[in-house]
């Protein structure tokens, strides 16, 4: 397959990937950016950064609007999303980003091109934002509820499965293929690996909501997004994330042991 990538900064990609991909410079948020992009392209892997200084919704769906114009103009056949599970839940329409996300899914279907969008839980790698904490007072912190269970997943394991749907695309319509990880797994489950991986005692802190919000906040980023996290958060502990039954077709290999001896371990002991 020939590739082309869309990056801000070509200097940043490395070297081993530069010889192998035609660069288009700039963000895939920009309606001329994306029309050099999709021009020619059979299939877009489309991955949305959300940006903290704008509302949920301008996050999503306003930073994909320039896309799905060029993806029915260009007549892109196949793209492959990636977005959150929770649709067809009740909570799906007050869940925050992940509602703001669904949204977005919704716009790049009704382009007509053959969409799926890989319905995502959280990752394990949102852990590394708690490597400091780990490595300093052995303590990590959430808003779960400690002994909730809940599908976790590495995002290698998303990437080889959008990387399956690109090469494949013999599918067609719209829909959501799930991505769960091998196991569900709460906070308590966590702390308990991770002690077992460090050969030290790490526990899991639960955050409130109102913490949580006061935090980021103080960062500085936009309240409707801030909003947006919080309802996040809340729908997941309400249930959000349960709606999909793992199989073997849903379940993915990399286990949380796995991924901490390889990705988190070396984070906390640099």
């Amino acid at each position: 397959e020939r590739l082309r990538v869309v990056v801000r900064d070509p200097a940043r990609l490395p070297g081993a990937v530069r010889e192998y991909v035609e660069v288009v410079v700039g963000s895939h948020g920009d309606a001329s950016v994306v029309d050099r992009a999709f021009d020619g392209a059979d299939a877009v892997f489309w991955l949305v950064p959300p940006d903290a200084s704008l509302t949920p919704e301008d996050a999503y769906s306003g930073f994909t609007g320039p896309a799905a114009k060029a993806l029915a103009a260009h007549g892109v056949g196949h793209v492959v999303g990636v977005s959150a599970l929770g649709r067809g839940t009740q909570l799906a329409d007050r869940a925050g980003l992940v509602t703001a996300s669904l949204a977005m899914d919704d716009l790049i279907a009704g382009t007509g091109v053959a969409y799926r969008a890989l319905a995502c839980p959280s990752f394990f790698e949102n852990l590394l934002e708690e490597a400091g904490s780990i490595r300093e007072k052995g303590v990590f912190t959430e808003a779960a509820e400690a002994d909730r269970k809940a599908p976790l997943v590495a995002v290698a394991d998303i990437a080889a499965v959008a990387e399956g749907l690109l090469l494949d695309r013999s599918w067609s319509g719209s829909g959501s293929v799930p991505v769960l990880g091998p196991q569900d797994l709460s906070p308590n489950d966590l702390a308990r690996i991770i002690t077992g991986q460090l050969g030290r005692p790490v526990r899991y802190e639960r955050q409130s909501l109102d913490e949580l919000r006061a935090g980021l906040v103080g960062y500085g980023l936009d309240e409707a997004f801030v909003q947006g996290v919080v309802d996040m958060k809340r729908a997941k502990d309400a249930g959000l994330d349960a709606g999909v039954v793992r199989t073997p077709d849903t379940a993915t290999p990399t286990t949380f042991e796995e991924w901490c001896a390889r990705t988190l371990k070396p984070a906390v002991l640099s």
